[in-house]
């Protein structure tokens, strides 16, 4: 269900065309909220339908412009408002941890050095994002808000890593 309410915020930022919000997906909102094509394009037409946003233009290759409308808008600040976030975390790597005593002590090390790797180029990622030019609007600070939320929670993720690297090296 979120992912309607990460359309409308992304199309009340400005209007936009499938492929630029998923563009958008790939480059800001998937580190807190991924979809895909498939998942994007479907629920674009049940929030025009629901008359959530409009379509405003016509491009080539069949695009479509889509722009969020006052009810819109209206529904995604009562669902800011109004409606409490789901705080469940399903983490297929979190789920392995728990079957690490399957694997040889080795094979477990590596695991956990893959997941390090994986972790530390998002972090990378995330620190370069933050080091770019950013603006000073109630938006900006929201996304550099969000930005280094990422960036905490992945350093968390980084020290338990090593933490738990070197529980299995002391246990042997």
């Amino acid at each position: 269900m979120a992912l309607r309410y990460a359309l409308l915020g992304a199309l009340a930022d400005r209007p936009r065309t499938g492929y630029e919000l998923l563009k958008h997906f790939e480059q800001s909102l998937a580190y807190a909220w991924p979809a895909s094509h498939s998942q994007i394009y479907p629920e674009l037409a049940r929030l025009r339908d629901d008359g959530l946003i409009e379509q405003t233009g016509a491009g080539a290759r069949n695009s479509k412009t889509y722009a969020v409308t006052e009810g819109g808008l209206a529904e995604i600040r009562r669902w800011l408002r109004e409606t409490a976030p789901d705080r469940r975390v399903r983490s297929d790597a979190l789920l392995r941890t728990f079957f690490l005593w399957l694997l040889e002590p080795a094979e477990a090390l590596e695991e956990l050095a893959r997941e390090r790797a994986y972790w530390r180029a998002q972090l990378d990622e995330l620190e370069r994002i933050k080091a770019g030019p950013r603006g000073a609007d109630r938006k900006e600070q929201a996304f550099g808000i969000a930005l280094e939320g990422g960036i905490r929670t992945i350093s968390a993720r980084l020290e338990w890593l090593a933490w738990a690297e070197a529980q299995l090296l002391t246990s042997g």
